[in-house]
């Protein structure tokens, strides 16, 4: 059994700053990619960011220059450093991460993180 467990949302005013955690737990060999994605209400979810396990980074252009991924192999654990905050980050944001060998995607319960203007 594999969890992923995200942390680190909230409420906070445009502008601003939040940090999110992600840490994947239980039989885990390897973990490929890991990434973050977002669903704002009525909207289909989205990539925000991804790193492999080899750091190379891939970001939606929305959030280029705002938000940076980072990652932890050996603590399976990967964040999101959020600046610069707008309204429309407002969303629900989900951990995935990709095992290896299998490709098995395993999905977080998701953060809320709430941009006020």
């Amino acid at each position: 059994q594999v969890q992923v467990v995200e942390s680190g949302g909230g409420l906070v005013q445009a502008g601003g700053s939040l940090r999110l955690s992600c840490t994947a737990s239980g039989s885990i060999f390897s973990i490929n990619a890991m990434g973050w994605y977002r669903q704002a209400p009525g909207k289909q979810r989205e990539l925000v960011a991804t790193i492999t396990s080899g750091r190379s980074t891939n970001y939606a252009d929305s959030v280029k220059g705002r938000f940076t991924i980072s990652r932890d192999n050996n603590k399976n654990t990967v964040w999101l450093q959020m600046n610069s905050l707008k309204p429309e980050d407002t969303a629900v944001y989900y951990c995935n991460a990709v095992l290896w060998p299998g490709s098995r995607s395993i999905w977080g319960q998701g953060t809320q993180v709430t941009v006020s203007s």
